[in-house]
């Protein structure tokens, strides 16, 4: 049941963010900040751990998980070392996804249009 709530809730908001660039005039780029930062301040109020804990990765994989996780990691560092951990707890806690992400796509760079 855990693996149809992922796909529903993940499909759900890309469906969104699909149907926000083609019924608004903002661009792709526009609408992929505006959803991390509606799941950063989701995150902030509490209303996007309910999201997490029934669909899991399904709500965590999409942007407004990455924007849940900034704040969820500043908030975390903020208890434990302090105002110095509102800088540091955001990058601490999306820091493997991000060097992920350079990686693949400089992989993917490399693959899709070697240079000879």
């Amino acid at each position: 049941m855990s693996y149809l709530w992922a796909f529903a809730v993940g499909g759900a908001l890309c469906a969104l963010a699909e149907a926000v660039v083609l019924v608004t005039r903002l661009t792709p780029a526009h609408v992929m900040v505006m959803f991390v930062v509606l799941g950063a301040v989701a995150g902030a109020f509490g209303l996007y751990e309910p999201l997490v804990r029934l669909a899991g990765a399904g709500a965590t994989v999409p942007l407004p998980g990455f924007g849940f996780a900034l704040v969820q990691g500043a908030m975390e560092d903020v208890h434990r070392l302090g105002w110095v951990g509102a800088f540091s707890g955001g990058l601490r806690a999306t820091g493997a996804g991000l060097k992920a992400a350079v990686v693949f796509a400089l992989a993917a760079s490399l693959v899709a249009n070697p240079r000879r």
